[in-house]
């Protein structure tokens, strides 16, 4: 058995951090902008959709949950209307059966979404079929879309009004900063709208 020592886990470590730094310089400018799109469509009465595969469908439910419930329980406020589209199990499992998994984000933006809504699409390496399918569909509604990916953005570039491209190909690391990209943008959303 190989070993994996005290060193080594700090070196992960320090790599997820440093990461963290280069995304902080990268995608500053894009969270505002990000947060700006998602306060007016709130206001206006608009909703938030979320969508991923594996580790991005858990972060699609984590930060949708932050919006709907709230960020910091010691600073209580309304919920923001968000929805994971990677949580309705029977609706997922059907239409990948009847149709197949390429569609399964898809169908739900056409069925649920509504055009000034939002649609955070959430890949690694920004090539999901299922994710780039939802895009265009929202792209069709007049729902913008902010995309959250590795370094390049892959096809959700072309397909993004706002994009958060973390600045690494280490998958564990991108997923990382998603999540505290995701954090920062759900603060920004609560200072912007004074909750």
């Amino acid at each position: 058995m190989a070993d994996f020592t005290p060193t080594d886990v700090h070196a992960c470590l320090a790599n997820s951090a440093e990461v963290k730094f280069r995304t902080a310089s990268a995608c500053s400018e894009a969270v505002i902008r990000a947060a700006e799109m998602i306060v007016a469509s709130l206001k206006d009465g608009g909703k938030l959709m979320f969508c991923g595969n594996g580790g991005s469908a858990g972060d699609s439910q984590h930060l949708s949950a932050e919006f709907v419930a709230t960020l910091d329980h010691r600073r209580p406020r309304h919920g923001l209307a968000a929805l994971a589209l990677t949580t309705d199990t029977s609706l997922l499992t059907a239409y990948a059966n009847d149709f197949g998994f390429e569609g399964v984000f898809a169908r739900q933006v056409e069925t649920l979404g509504r055009a000034g809504d939002v649609l955070v699409a959430i890949s690694t390496s920004g090539n999901s079929a299922n994710v780039v399918a939802a895009c265009e569909a929202a792209r069709s509604r007049d729902i913008r879309v902010c995309a959250m990916t590795g370094e390049g953005g892959g096809r959700l570039a072309d397909h993004a009004d706002v994009l958060l491209a973390v600045p690494s190909r280490v998958t564990m690391h991108i997923q990382e900063s998603h999540i505290a990209l995701g954090h920062v943008m759900t603060l920004a959303v609560e200072r912007m709208m004074d909750l």
